[in-house]
């Protein structure tokens, strides 16, 4: 199945606002989620890391039997991304985090969390 066609509104998403090394593992993100973001992964939410060139996306999400990890990478450009003014997350929509996925420009409507 393709990663877009789980990105609906049936997830709530968060984008985390800090920068991730790329290498970091499932349980260092789940780490991040947990002491940082003060969340836990769930089968509801969705958490998203960029790594610090915001060439590189990491998605996050649990299912019943486990977890996913979507990485993509882009050969050239970056993700169009606001500057984040602090750590914590902003929640998305599925439309923004579609527009984060095809390089185009967006709107910060999203509520930091």
């Amino acid at each position: 199945m393709s990663a877009i066609a789980l990105l609906t509104d049936h997830h709530r998403y968060f984008l985390y606002s800090g920068f991730v090394n790329m290498s970091q593992s499932l349980d260092g993100l789940c780490g991040i989620v947990r002491n940082e973001l003060g969340r836990t992964v769930n089968d509801k939410e969705v958490f998203i890391f960029l790594n610090k060139r915001c060439t590189h996306i990491k998605l996050l999400l649990a299912e019943a039997d486990g977890y996913t990890l979507f990485y993509h990478l882009l050969h050239k450009g970056r993700f169009n991304v606001p500057a984040a003014d602090d750590t914590g997350a902003i929640q998305l929509n599925a439309q923004e985090l579609l527009f984060l996925l095809s390089g185009l420009a967006w709107q910060r409507s999203g509520k930091r969390v």
